[in-house]
């Protein structure tokens, strides 16, 4: 069958223009930029209940949908119909089905997360007669309480726009929801992470329908697992988000960590290898900052010890170990572990909440950076000094496979730049970084989430601030379930509109395409950008320049 090319658009954002501090791209970047070279700062979207509000972006930017969560699947299944539903109920709320325990008023949104883009040559999906082109968005599906794989098909007309990869793992087992992911070159493998230790938390997919799923927590471990990305050795790098217990007031103790796995052969992870975790040095004792270095008031992780302070501060950088937690060839069990608890007995450190991070482009794989979320709360009392507002740090080592390393904060977070979650460079210098606040601080600072684009040239302890690119507003879909939140208990959905799937790439699927091995030529050379407006009605968009 001839195939039609055409391109969806669901939805175009309104851009607006705003006074505010113009982003200047490095020149890597800039004259490719076909116009953005300079990006505007754009006020937050207020909060206001009842009310949606479409997305704002920097002028010069709009954005269209590829993907939307009520687009019916091109092989669609009794128990995942939809992009982003379940077929367990409407697909908006029934006012006729009486809100009781066990009875779902709207169906379950399965929430596509993070994204990853690659050209695919030969990929195939239910209709056999299809040219499926070469473009695929692919996305591991969070929420909902079953585990989804799917892959926005970007060459495809809207009959064979989205195909459902996997809902199973290749045992028949349950697929857990699932949260990061990343394309391993070597081992030709996507590689998607579950928030979840008692599952698998590290699974393998094939990339075409019918994909084999494969758990390889027996390997990575299992842990609160979100960003995983590979670095030029093959080595994967693995960004744990679990909250730790309440202290003081709203704040939590810092209890998630940063792994690096060293395979024995990195084109097939089931061959096992060594995993660490990231060890930070007290520069005031001069011993590690483990999970049980903590003050007399709070005994357990330290949320307001002075290590953590320095953790939470602009300052002198800390010098890091890796330190292995555990060795496939000293463990032949060949059954997942708990990542986390050997992490704290190997006096690993841990932070509050790290989401993502990814290599800086041009730099050799030296300089990686990832984000802390922190409390997400105005009201915690780690806000000051303790590094509840989030943290963005730099670790810097001599090269991907030292052992060795410096570690700074390149920004302290503040109660307008706060819960940031996924990452993406936009070029050598510049990485955005999106907010995931949630509704409790979205009411309390009277703003929805927002994405930043920070320039890693300069120095933010002086008070400068990220230019806010995107503006995200509240959908529809997001609107109702935000209403419905106190009525009866409220959906089973989130009604926040979390913005996450930050991702910018070229496709390439070789071992030179991995993120942070080629300077981005953003909107050039085959670079596109991509996000996803999470909850609500599930949007997956294509940021472009305005003129394109």
């Amino acid at each position: 069958m001839a195939k039609k090319r055409s391109r969806i658009v669901v939805a175009i954002a309104v851009v607006t223009s705003v006074a505010g501090a113009g982003l200047v791209l490095s020149p890597d970047a800039a004259g490719a930029s076909d116009g953005a070279a300079g990006w505007s700062s754009v006020p937050a979207v207020s909060d206001v209940r009842g009310i949606t509000a479409p997305n704002v972006l920097s002028l010069g930017l709009t954005e269209s949908a590829v993907a939307q969560g009520s687009l019916k699947l091109e092989n669609p299944t009794p128990e995942v119909p939809y992009y982003g539903y379940l077929g367990n109920g409407s697909l908006v709320p029934d006012p006729a089905i009486a809100q009781a325990p066990g009875v779902k008023i709207e169906a379950s949104k399965t929430d596509p997360d993070k994204n990853t883009y690659l050209k695919l040559p030969g990929q195939h999906g239910a209709d056999k007669n299809y040219d499926y082109g070469k473009n695929f968005l692919y996305q591991g599906h969070e929420m909902g309480g079953v585990g989804v794989i799917t892959r926005i098909n970007l060459d495809a007309d809207q009959a064979h726009r989205v195909t459902l990869l996997a809902s199973k793992q290749a045992d028949g087992s349950a697929l857990p929801t699932l949260d990061g992911s990343t394309w391993d070159p070597w081992a030709k493998r996507l590689l998607f992470t579950a928030e979840n230790g008692n599952v698998a938390t590290v699974v393998q997919a094939t990339p075409d329908i019918n994909s084999k799923v494969q758990d390889v927590s027996f390997v990575t471990g299992r842990g609160g697992y979100e960003g995983i990305q590979n670095d030029s050795a093959g080595n994967l790098w693995i960004v744990e988000d679990i909250g730790g217990s309440t202290v003081g007031t709203k704040a939590k103790n810092p209890n998630s960590f940063v792994y690096r796995l060293i395979p024995y052969d990195k084109h097939d992870l089931t061959k096992g290898g060594k995993l660490q975790a990231l060890q930070v040095v007290s520069r005031r004792t001069g011993s590690a900052i483990g999970y049980q270095n903590a003050d007399a008031t709070h005994p357990n992780g330290g949320a307001f010890s002075d290590d953590m302070k320095d953790l939470a501060n602009y300052g002198p950088s800390l010098t890091t170990h890796w330190v292995t937690i555990h060795d496939t060839k000293v463990d032949t069990s060949g059954k997942a572990f708990d990542a986390n608890a050997l992490a704290k007995a190997a006096s690993a450190t841990p932070f509050k909440r790290p989401e993502n991070g990814q290599f800086r482009p041009g730099t050799d794989f030296r300089e990686f950076y990832f984000d802390a979320t922190g409390d997400t709360n105005t009201d915690s009392s780690a806000n000051d000094g303790y590094g509840g507002y989030g943290t963005v740090y730099k670790l810097t080592q001599s090269d991907p496979t030292s052992d060795d390393g410096k570690l700074s904060v390149f920004y302290a977070g503040d109660k307008a730049h706060t819960g940031l979650d996924n990452v993406t460079f936009l070029d050598r210098t510049h990485v955005a970084f999106v907010e995931d606040a949630g509704d409790t601080l979205h009411a309390q600072r009277n703003a929805l989430d927002s994405g930043y684009v920070f320039d890693t040239s300069a120095d933010y302890s002086g008070g400068t601030q990220p230019v806010r690119f995107l503006a995200e507003g509240r959908d529809p879909s997001a609107t109702l379930d935000n209403m419905l939140a106190g009525v009866n208990g409220g959906t089973q959905n989130d009604g926040d509109n979390e913005i996450t799937g930050i991702h910018a790439s070229d496709g390439d699927a070789s071992t030179g395409g991995i993120l942070g091995a080629k300077v981005p030529t953003l909107f050039r050379n085959g670079w596109r950008l991509f996000w996803n407006q999470q909850h609500g009605d599930n949007y997956a968009w294509e940021i472009t320049p305005a003129d394109k």
